[in-house]
């Protein structure tokens, strides 16, 4: 065992021991964060305008403030961004997380001097937790390559702006810089594929051990890996072992980095936004994500179906229930007070609080009153691969209101296939009877013949970095939806059409 696997350990276990702590009471840990919160912000423009000093409670502080999105906030936001002082927290921030918003442009999530460290240390806890429970930490002692954004900062009125991987890139521990990959002119590169191509060429000879990223951009990296070496990833990186991601549900993607890497690999789940690090999956055996309650975060949760009623209820954890998906509300340490970070999540856990994310609030479709979730369609995926066969390296779902020849409307998914399965339109039926399964809405439409089975639209190879690229939504921390409304992406994706 090296020195830095045995510190590793230690440090380990004295995560653990202090995340056990606030686990075991969380009630009281969450009331405590809500009670520093509005203390140490009563003084700024949004604790004088929203009465923070006669905030004694969560009844008090629903009474007080309200549910707002970004849009919302922003008679707040901008002063701030404006170079305005103890605005929405004390002093300024330290960051503006600069990301992509449908409705308002380009969007600043702040971070401040004290939501920063949490960014980090819960990034940080997720491998101890590994460690603690594996007792391996040999990952430690080799190369560790993170795919994300570029750390290049700009200043937004005297604050450093980028996006969230590029600025947690400057907070790398010290003792894992000689290890981390790629380099730093490297990791400034700013177009996608130059990028992943220099990483290629960096990598492709290393002794890497942990490899973290978005699925679909750390696949486009396998990809090419195995191109370059003509051999699986598992071979080229022999001690490759822990795969940490993020951002999607990782299921759809699972057969096809196999089939990649050549075998099966560890993996850990992470939840972080630039509004918050919220979560990270503590045991390999269990998928659910331990909710973080001592990292400067108030959480509330509204159930997406109460959601656009007048005053719907504003759970805190104490009154949740398993299984039920709810629209989740933050308030934080950055600033960011009753705000809708978009996300829709259910417990799979209450002791202790564990969450899976089941969607976006924006993403999904009730084109004819279904309410069809991400979560739903993930899984329908899922199933049909094991039930059918073949691999897939995307796919997305928008509704075909107007079709040809005065046809029902239909659900359309748009598949990439990486292999085809062997009877297609069984694969759709498994996935049309999947999908009445999960939601009796959609079900009760096909039965009532208001909508006619889903269709399936395969996409031929690189069609969706292609749509992707067309649409300026390509690389860094760019998703692909699981599915949509609207026809936005699906428009661009039937140039792409494998006929």
């Amino acid at each position: 065992m090296g020195l830095k696997s045995f510190v590793a350990k230690i440090l380990a276990a004295r995560a653990y021991r202090k995340i056990s702590a606030w686990a075991n009471n969380p009630h009281e840990t969450q009331k405590k964060v809500l009670a520093s919160l509005v203390e140490q912000a009563e003084k700024t423009r949004f604790g004088r305008d929203h009465d923070f000093s006669e905030i004694k409670n969560h009844s008090d502080f629903v009474r007080r403030v309200p549910v707002r999105d970004y849009e919302e906030l922003r008679p707040y936001i901008d002063p701030m961004v404006e170079g305005q002082a103890d605005v929405l927290w004390p002093g300024k921030p330290l960051y503006y997380a600069k990301t992509s918003g449908t409705t308002s442009g380009a969007k600043y999530i702040p971070i401040t001097k004290a939501s920063m460290p949490h960014h980090i240390e819960n990034a940080k806890n997720a491998l101890f937790c590994y460690i603690h429970q594996t007792k391996d930490a040999s990952f430690v002692e080799r190369k560790l390559i993170f795919l994300q954004g570029s750390p290049e900062l700009t200043q937004k009125n005297g604050v450093q702006l980028g996006r969230l991987s590029g600025i947690v890139a400057h907070y790398v521990p010290s003792y894992l810089q000689r290890n981390r990959m790629p380099s730093w002119s490297v990791n400034c590169i700013e177009d996608w594929e130059t990028k992943v191509d220099a990483i290629v060429e960096e990598t492709k000879n290393q002794d890497m051990a942990l490899i973290s990223g978005i699925p679909s951009w750390v696949q486009m990296y396998f990809e090419r890996l195995v191109k370059a070496k003509d051999k699986p990833v598992g071979e080229i990186f022999p001690n490759f072992n822990l795969f940490v991601y993020g951002g999607v549900n990782f299921e759809p993607y699972r057969k096809k980095f196999e089939q990649l890497i050549g075998r099966s690999t560890n993996s850990i789940e992470l939840y972080p936004a630039s509004e918050g690090f919220f979560a990270f999956q503590d045991r390999q055996e269990d998928n659910g994500l331990l909710l973080q309650l001592d990292s400067g975060i108030f959480y509330e949760f509204i159930e997406t179906a109460q959601f656009f009623e007048p005053n719907p209820k504003r759970h805190t954890i104490e009154t949740v229930a398993l299984g039920v998906d709810y629209v989740t509300i933050i308030s934080t340490n950055a600033g960011l007070w009753g705000y809708n970070i978009g996300d829709t999540v259910q417990f799979t856990s209450l002791n202790p609080y564990k969450i899976r994310v089941s969607g976006r609030l924006k993403h999904f479709i009730s084109a004819f009153g279904e309410h069809v979730i991400g979560k739903e369609v993930d899984e329908c995926m899922t199933h049909a691969l094991a039930k059918c066969g073949g691999s897939i390296s995307e796919f997305t779902v928008a509704p075909q209101i107007t079709p040809e020849e005065k046809a029902l409307p239909y659900h359309e998914w748009f598949i990439e296939f990486e292999s085809m399965p062997e009877d297609l339109s069984g694969f759709a039926m498994a996935l049309d009877l999947k999908l009445q399964d999960q939601n009796v809405y959609y079900a009760d439409l096909i039965q009532g013949k208001v909508l006619q089975p889903l269709k399936i639209t395969t996409i031929t190879p690189g069609g969706f970095n292609s749509a992707m690229k067309g649409l300026g939504r390509f690389g860094g921390q760019n998703k692909v939806p699981r599915l949509s409304n609207d026809r936005s992406l699906a428009k661009a994706l039937v140039a792409h059409k494998d006929n």
